[in-house]
């Protein structure tokens, strides 16, 4: 197979993107290469042509994936009306969603998305999924309780608990969900913003932006709540 790129963009100058990552799963999930990503016209910016033979038709129709992996952590609005109020998080800028409440950096939480793209991508592929990644980035406060230093994250265990239990309705509907993983065990410096008081984990790292503290380690609420969910295969959400 043979691809051709160039940088031509479309009448008025605004190019238009490559095809989503819906189209490359579609060719790694169920074949054939979806029509809609097979070429690119002359208007479209990039432009792209395949040259597609006989003995690609075949890989692609065998080199069929046997289970699905993604991540999820918030929904995007993209609309053709004018907004202001704007929003962004995880690479991706759009318009706000009034329906949803938001992260401490804009993200928004919506664990019926979650629901929704595991239903759909299960009735497309019908292969096995499992979720990647998938957590809340927030601020975190360490406190002294007794004697004994304390990280009481009660919003990252009420977004936990939805995501998991929409996990569970996507399960009931049919969907076969092999695992869950979320972002992540510990806290650490985040990728997308380089600040480690966006933090993640289930474990409490000492540490500030600058790069100053102890490196000490505190299990947070979280922590004590997740390992009654994963003992209890999501039973026990309380």
């Amino acid at each position: 197979m043979e691809i051709r790129a160039s940088g031509a963009g479309s009448p008025g100058g605004h190019g238009r993107p490559f095809p989503s990552y819906g189209g490359i799963a579609r060719s790694i999930g169920a074949p054939p290469y979806p029509k809609s990503s097979s070429a690119a016209d002359a208007s479209c910016g990039p432009s792209v042509e395949l040259q597609i033979e006989p003995i690609d038709e075949i890989d692609l129709a065998e080199g069929t994936v046997d289970f699905y992996t993604f991540s999820y952590y918030n929904p995007n609005i993209v609309t053709t009306h004018e907004v202001t109020d704007t929003v962004g998080g995880n690479f991706q800028v759009g318009a706000r969603n009034e329906y949803l409440t938001y992260s401490d950096w804009g993200w928004a939480m919506d664990p019926t998305g979650l629901q929704w793209q595991l239903e759909v991508l299960y009735d497309r592929y019908q292969v096995p999924l499992m979720v990647v990644e998938n957590g809340l980035g927030a601020f975190d406060e360490l406190a002294e309780e007794a004697g004994e230093k304390r990280v009481h994250d009660p919003y990252r265990i009420d977004y936990l608990r939805q995501h998991v239990h929409a996990m569970e309705l996507a399960i009931n509907n049919g969907v076969d969900l092999w695992g869950y993983t979320p972002w992540g065990c510990v806290d650490l410096v985040s990728m997308g913003t380089g600040e480690m008081r966006k933090r993640y984990g289930f474990v409490y790292v000492d540490m500030d932006d600058e790069g100053k503290g102890t490196l000490d380690r505190y299990r947070k609420d979280s922590f004590w709540w997740y390992q009654r969910c994963i003992a209890s295969n999501g039973a026990d959400l309380e």
